[in-house]
């Protein structure tokens, strides 16, 4: 068993939570059922525990050039308010991670305040590699995970749900607030920072506040959402909500093997900017390349014709030569079929294109899709 555990634990007790090792994190793999709370994500709303991810302020008059410099997208270009999905790489293009940037008001004129936001595993290697390419740099970087919650309210209901609990005078704040924003509103009596970005397909909502406050946040999210059907839900179900959404896991689809266009990442890659950035040269060879990757794979998304699904590590065939490696896979709760990530030879990755998995022994069919499997309709 590790050693972390978050501000919210003895609340996912409470609740009758089933806890798995993640990142080093004792977190809530399911409540009751893992399928009622992805269906849930989809129909109405999910209550996630999110707090083993990392937070890393980055502030000073070169914050902006630094980040240039630290992730390969063009983080300088961000408004004051909006958000960044990008990658911080090695000089090889290998992924540390894939992480989300949030540009902050800052009370300094001149001075530029950054949120950056690793995933957990990777959330101390991140914040270790920005302090490290920060020398030459007028910024400071200062890890804040130990002492940040962040709790995420997921699902066609979110915006209901979280109302109530805004002043009437913030609402316009969180119904006008945009896709990969951020704006800070009082919360059950707090200023707290709520962000419209999330890792399930869905509308919703993420929210950073101290720890000393996440347990009464928990709470008043839980008592807001009665009538709303919303209800806590776990890593199951955020995997299986991410995994119909397209959305790449660090250790399954990225890692430090992996470059930006083998994942399907090219257009998070700023080889226009001006500055130099880590991992530009490898980065520039390989999309002249015109390939994936070294080994000409790209991911890909893989719909089943049958009932059971691949699972990551699984042989992917063509004609029955091995041409790739499943990712991640499971049946679908949503679309009522398996669905898979997958590596496989770029000559075999135009969707329709029909594909094999060994399905420990046995060779299943599997056709190439156009990603994501799953699109919300408004």
């Amino acid at each position: 068993m590790s050693e972390n555990y978050t501000a919210l634990y003895e609340q996912h007790k409470k609740a009758g939570a089933s806890f798995t090792d993640f990142g080093g994190w004792q977190m809530p793999l399911k409540y009751e059922s893992e399928l009622a709370e992805h269906h849930a994500v989809r129909k109405t709303a999910g209550l996630f525990d999110l707090s083993h991810m990392g937070e890393v302020w980055v502030s000073g008059p070169e914050a902006a050039a630094f980040l240039d410099y630290a992730l390969v997208g063009k983080l300088s270009a961000i408004a004051v308010g909006k958000a960044k999905y990008s990658l911080i790489c090695n000089a090889d293009g290998g992924i540390i991670d894939d992480l989300i940037t949030y540009r902050r008001p800052s009370p300094e004129e001149g001075v530029d305040k950054y949120l950056v936001v690793p995933n957990a595993g990777n959330a101390k290697v991140v914040a270790a590699a920005l302090k490290d390419r920060a020398a030459g740099f007028d910024v400071v970087v200062e890890d804040a995970s130990a002492e940040t919650s962040l709790i995420a309210v997921q699902g066609p209901n979110a915006e209901a749900i979280l109302l109530p609990l805004v002043p009437a005078e913030q609402h316009a704040l969180v119904t006008e607030l945009k896709y990969y924003a951020a704006v800070e509103v009082s919360i059950n009596g707090q200023d707290l920072l709520l962000a419209r970005t999330g890792y399930t397909g869905e509308d919703g909502f993420e929210i950073y506040l101290p720890n000393v406050d996440a347990a009464g946040l928990w709470e008043a999210l839980l008592d807001a959402g009665e009538g709303h059907g919303l209800i806590p839900a776990g890593l199951a179900a955020r995997d299986s909500l991410r995994l119909e959404a397209g959305m790449p896991l660090y250790g399954n689809e990225l890692s430090r093997h992996v470059n930006a266009y083998a994942a399907g990442l090219g257009p998070v890659v700023s080889l226009a900017k001006e500055s130099d950035f880590i991992g530009r040269d490898a980065l520039t060879a390989i999309k002249a390349a015109g390939v994936g990757s070294t080994l000409g794979q790209k991911l890909v998304g893989l719909k089943g014709a049958g009932r059971r699904a691949a699972r990551a590590h699984y042989s992917v065939l063509k004609d029955g030569s091995l041409i790739g490696e499943v990712t991640s896979g499971q049946p679908s709760p949503t679309l009522g079929y398996p669905i898979a990530l997958a590596y496989v030879d770029v000559e075999h990755s135009e969707p329709g294109t029909i594909l094999d998995v060994d399905l420990r022994g046995k060779a299943e069919p599997f056709e190439v899709v156009q990603l994501p499997f799953y699109k919300r309709t408004k």
